[in-house]
């Protein structure tokens, strides 16, 4: 909810929304939690850039969050935060099984498939992208169904949401950007071992008003260079 930070005094530091899959996560958490905060954004490669961001953090990276005279940075650490500093919003699952296997996967995702990123870099406005599927993007891709499938499996026939863990949580904001990029790049999960379960998780992630914001800021960038 930007534009109401007053209320909460979270300031959001982001990059390109179109590009910066790093910050979408932090967006992804505030914003499905309902939590308000004032967004900054600063578009990547410019001249100014490094300049403009260093204001802000010294890691000299996006995303940070600002919190009177706290600065948070890097997705995860930002997301831990926001648990900590509003236990109310259930940022992680409730229940102790699944909480323990969405902190898992959350951090696999923060550390893992780097051949992923390199070869579908993300753009989120993108359709119909062309990717070199290597046997090492195919074992990422096939990896990220599995978890998926095993977050759904989880929660039995009596989920209580489209989301991993049901209801929204930090785990659905890591892969956020992945769920972008089997969009963007038209992936067919079924050939990585899907049997409709990470397919209909990646639409439903698409489909939710979260996203759709993210991508309606990530359509104006593209238009307007």
């Amino acid at each position: 909810m930007p534009g109401t930070a007053a209320r909460s005094g979270l300031t959001l530091v982001i990059g390109d929304k179109n590009l910066s899959s790093w910050s979408l996560r932090p967006w992804h958490v505030l914003t499905e939690a309902g939590i308000p905060f004032q967004e900054v954004l600063i578009r990547l490669d410019r001249p100014d850039t490094r300049a403009r961001i260093l204001e802000h953090t010294p890691s000299g990276k996006v995303p940070c969050l600002i919190e009177g005279d706290i600065a948070v940075w890097d997705s995860l650490a930002i997301a831990e935060h926001l648990n900590e500093r509003f236990p109310e919003t259930g940022l992680w699952p409730a229940d102790r099984h699944a909480r323990a296997m969405a902190r898992s996967i959350a951090a696999e995702m923060h550390s893992s498939f780097a051949a992923l990123r390199r070869a579908l870099p993300m753009d989120f406005t993108g359709r119909g992208l062309a990717a070199t599927i290597t046997p090492e993007v195919a074992a990422d891709i096939t990896r990220i169904v599995a978890i998926w499938k095993a977050a759904r499996a989880l929660q039995g026939p009596a989920a209580s949401g489209p989301f991993l863990f049901g209801r929204s949580s930090i785990a659905d904001a890591m892969y956020a950007p992945v769920v972008s990029r089997f969009t963007s790049y038209a992936v067919d999960l079924a050939k990585f071992g899907d049997d409709g379960t990470a397919e209909s998780y990646r639409a439903a992630m698409m489909a939710t008003a979260t996203m759709k914001a993210w991508g309606k800021g990530a359509a104006g960038e593209v238009a307007g260079g």
